[in-house]
C-alpha cells in the first residue's frame, strides 16, 4: 500500500525520494539517498536495510542496475519485496517480488522511477512518471511533489494515505530536504505545504553548516495571539 518515485536533477546534481503510503512512519523506512550516488526505495514488506545496502554498492562503483540485482539476489525474502534504485547517471531498475500484492507496477522516466503496491491502477506509476518529467526547470523538490500528488489523483493506493516524505541530498553527507508528515488526514497536501514553507530556507540551512560566518541572521517569527 505504497507508491514512490525517484528522481535526479540533471542541472544541479542532485537526487530525492518522495514516498507515500497508508500505515505511519513511511519516511523512516522506504527512502534513502546520498549525495554523488545515488537513490533507493524499498517497500511492501519493508526492510529498511536494503537501502542502504543498494546505495553502498553503488559507492562501490557499481551501476544502479547492478547494485538493484546484486540485492535482489543476495536478498532471502525478495519475493515479498519491491524495490527501485537511480545512480548518478541517472539509470533506473526497479524489482517486484512475486509475492507482492496487486495492483503493483513500475515506470521509468528520463532520470525518474516509479513504483507502487497495492494500489488502484498499475499504470498509476506513469502518470508520476509524465507529471515528473513536465518541467525539468523547477527545483528537484517540486517535481517529486508534483508526481506524488499526479499518483494521488490518479487513483493512489486501495486505503487512504496517512504518511508521506520527501529526502532530496544535493552536496553535503546531510539532507538538503527531509520533511516528513505522519498520521494526517491530507498527507500529501500537508507535504506539499511543508515543502513551500521549507523552501526560502533550504539554501541557508546548508551555509549554516558549511559557512556560518556567511549564513544570514536569524530572525525569529513573531508569536501567535
Amino acid at each position: 500500500m505504497t507508491f514512490s518515485l525517484l528522481g535526479r536533477c540533471a542541472r544541479t546534481g542532485q537526487f530525492g525520494a518522495i514516498v507515500t503510503t497508508s500505515s505511519i512512519g513511511v519516511g523512516a523506512r522506504c527512502a534513502f539517498a546520498r549525495a554523488g550516488v545515488g537513490a533507493a526505495l524499498t517497500q511492501h514488506r519493508t526492510d529498511p536495510r536494503l537501502g542502504p545496502v543498494m546505495l553502498d554498492l553503488m559507492a562501490s562503483g557499481l551501476t544502479g542496475p547492478e547494485a538493484l540485482a546484486g540485492t535482489v539476489a543476495a536478498t532471502p525474502h525478495r519475493d515479498w519485496r519491491q524495490l527501485a534504485i537511480i545512480d548518478a547517471a541517472g539509470r533506473t531498475a526497479a524489482f517486484t517480488g512475486a509475492h507482492v500484492r496487486p495492483a503493483h507496477g513500475e515506470a521509468h522516466g528520463t532520470d525518474c522511477v516509479a513504483i507502487g503496491n497495492i494500489i488502484r491502477d498499475g499504470a498509476m506509476p506513469a502518470v508520476m512518471v509524465r507529471a515528473f518529467e513536465a518541467d525539468p526547470a523547477l527545483p528537484l523538490a517540486a517535481r517529486l511533489v508534483a508526481a506524488i500528488q499526479a499518483g494521488e489523483a490518479a487513483g493512489g493506493e486501495i486505503a487512504s494515505v496517512a504518511s508521506a516524505a520527501l529526502l532530496v541530498v544535493d552536496r553535503e553527507r546531510f539532507p538538503y530536504v527531509d520533511l516528513r508528515v505522519d498520521e494526517h488526514a491530507r498527507p500529501l497536501d500537508e507535504l506539499a505545504r511543508l515543502w513551500s514553507a521549507y523552501a526560502p530556507q533550504a539554501d541557508d540551512y546548508v551555509r549554516r553548516a558549511v559557512d556560518p560566518d556567511g549564513a544570514a541572521l536569524y530572525v525569529a517569527p513573531p508569536a501567535k495571539e
